[in-house]
């Protein structure tokens, strides 16, 4: 059961409008990274959730709070919609350079939902519901949702260098401090989830060792670019963060198979087949004609 309190977790007023930068701003509210993505992401991770208790609710909870981003950031783009010129001599009459926040808008806000946000990027193209991730396996979602929220902080972090409006700025501040917290709270999570014996790497941890397999080819670093600076790094030699094995660095890598060869394709899917399939080619010709 969800309920709706009128009142915003944070104040998403802007000092004046801004056409241009509600477009921008389009991208932290429907772009692949956007609040959008991590309100669905979370509450699907956490509905799908077979383990009762304080991970499903960790999520659900974060879930939560993310729709109410969504509904500040729409607040803050339509305010800053509000008495945007509509035309290009309107822009010019009003202020001296309403020229180029004109050009820079979005027309769409104006068209599609009359002078409000939208489900959609700061290009225009619709938030899909392709960017979420629900996997069912709480390690993989948990690291993917530290990804979703330092892409997310980055691109805040990045709009609060493209606006002087106090009040916008404001607002990005207190989502840059979410972001902090969101990261150091899914990072707590991961080392929660192992401390209580549930889940290790590598994902998935419960699937059997994979023998010989995992002895030649689990920790081995294969450098595919000239030079050996990539052995400097932590990934080339030493224990592996999951404690199973030693990083071993290969400056040398070398194929297991021989260059594959296909057999001739069906003709009647008319592919580009060997010259050794002419025949069977001609043969499917003359039974047609």
């Amino acid at each position: 059961m969800f309920s709706h309190v009128k009142d915003l977790q944070f104040e998403a007023k802007p000092d004046g409008p801004d056409a241009a930068f509600a477009r921008r701003l389009q991208e932290v509210l429907g772009g692949k990274w956007g609040e959008m993505t991590v309100a669905n992401q979370y509450l699907f991770q956490g509905w799908n959730c077979r383990l009762p208790g304080k991970y499903k609710d960790l999520l659900l909870d974060v879930g939560t709070e993310e729709v109410g981003h969504v509904e500040m950031i729409v607040t803050m783009i339509t305010r800053l919609l509000d008495n945007a010129p509509l035309s290009l001599s309107e822009g010019v009459a009003d202020n001296p350079g309403g020229a180029a926040i004109y050009a820079g808008s979005n027309p769409a806000h104006f068209i599609h939902s009359g002078g409000g946000a939208l489900p959609a990027d700061s290009n225009g193209v619709p938030w899909n519901g392709a960017f979420i991730t629900a996997s069912g396996n709480l390690l993989a979602d948990f690291q993917l949702n530290v990804t979703a929220e330092a892409q997310g902080r980055l691109q805040v972090a990045r709009l609060f260098n493209m606006t002087d409006d106090p009040g916008v700025k404001q607002m990005l501040r207190f989502l840059l401090a979410r972001d902090t917290m969101h990261q150091n709270m899914w990072l707590a999570a991961i080392e929660q989830l192992k401390e209580d014996g549930l889940e290790d790497m590598p994902v998935p941890e419960a699937f059997p060792d994979s023998g010989e397999f995992t002895e030649e080819f689990g920790y081995a670093y294969l450098s595919f670019s000239s030079g050996t600076d990539a052995s400097e790094g932590r990934w080339a030699s030493g224990p592996t963060p999951d404690g199973k094995g030693e990083f071993r660095y290969g400056d040398s890598p070398r194929a297991n198979a021989p260059e594959p060869v296909l057999p001739p394709g069906d003709p009647r899917l008319y592919g580009t087949n060997p010259g050794v399939a002419g025949s069977v080619v001609n043969t499917v010709k003359n039974k047609l004609t």
